[in-house]
């Protein structure tokens, strides 16, 4: 029972990070139908933008005070990474938004070996890594020689979805600018027509995701202590697998998703082989599709006629 608990929270922990990542593929996906693949690589600069802020910060500048270096880096990464996005949809998207369907794809993964390759020169190929932080744990279950356990980190990371998800979804449903968002999902042409900027509404859509991959990879620097260049693709798949498992175009459904996933993850790993925990993730996405194609929470796609 103790095994079981520990992982639950564990894979909400992950699931949690997962689902930062996938609202930023759910909302350009609604908004353009293009599958973003450089955002997993977006994650990872992000991590490394975190990483160096907090170098700079705690070693440098000899910042005590944790809280407020944790504060600055997110703050730092959501700036430096949402400029990087917006860089990124000017240059690698915008120009092909009108040509045939796989030239903004084949852009996409171009973008991602580019930001790969261009962290491995910079930064070096090995894995980087910070002293350990919020190491405190809150013990929740006493057991025998086993004590189930959730870290302060835990908890932030948990707070900190909730809390953007919530903001997220607000905005989509309740501000002109989810309004324009929801136009231009419908249809670019006629919401031109009556009054939205598209080129300015996708630049912010681009901008918002980024910086909740900033938030994803401040939080995995945080959790995990160590970030590498190849930590881009792996998490980008995962919670692309998430945002279609939720149904993508959903914001709750991206998060709901990436909790699944992670809840996979971690209780295969506790109770099965862990070689194969990717394999048992991306088994359960196709049995849900198979079922239930437009994902747990996507809506059924109409055909225009």
């Amino acid at each position: 029972m103790e095994v079981f608990v520990q992982q639950l929270i564990n894979g909400i922990t992950l699931g949690s990070i997962y689902g930062l990542i996938a609202i930023g593929y759910t909302m350009v996906f609604g908004i353009i139908g293009m599958v973003n693949f450089a955002h997993g690589d977006v994650f990872m600069v992000s991590s490394f933008i975190a990483l160096i802020a907090l170098l700079i910060l705690t070693t440098w500048l000899g910042m005590a005070s944790v809280a407020l270096a944790l504060l600055i880096v997110l703050i730092v990464a959501m700036v430096f990474t949402s400029l990087v996005n917006w860089v990124i949809e000017r240059v690698a998207y915008r120009p092909l938004r009108g040509s045939f369907r796989l030239a903004p794809l084949i852009s996409a993964i171009g973008m991602s070996i580019f930001l790969s390759n261009f962290v491995q020169v910079t930064q070096g190929p090995r894995n980087k890594s910070v002293p350990p932080l919020l190491q405190d744990v809150i013990v929740i279950m006493e057991g025998n020689g086993y004590d189930v356990t959730i870290s302060y980190r835990q908890l932030i990371i948990w707070s900190i979805t909730a809390v953007l998800l919530a903001a997220f979804w607000y905005l989509v449903s309740k501000t002109s600018l989810g309004r324009a968002q929801r136009a231009c999902e419908q249809d670019q042409k006629m919401a031109a027509l009556v009054g939205v900027d598209v080129d300015r509404t996708i630049s912010i859509t681009f901008v918002i995701g980024a910086a909740l991959a900033a938030v994803a990879g401040t939080m995995y620097l945080m959790y995990y202590g160590v970030v590498n260049f190849s930590d881009g693709f792996v998490p980008g798949i995962k919670a692309f697998t998430a945002a279609v498992l939720g149904g993508i175009g959903s914001l709750p459904g991206a998060v709901i998703g990436g909790i699944l996933i992670g809840l996979i993850e971690t209780m295969w790993s506790a109770y099965f082989s862990i070689d194969y925990k990717d394999v048992a993730a991306f088994s359960i996405l196709a049995i849900t599709l198979i079922f239930l194609p437009q994902g747990l929470l996507g809506r059924p796609e109409v055909e225009k006629v």
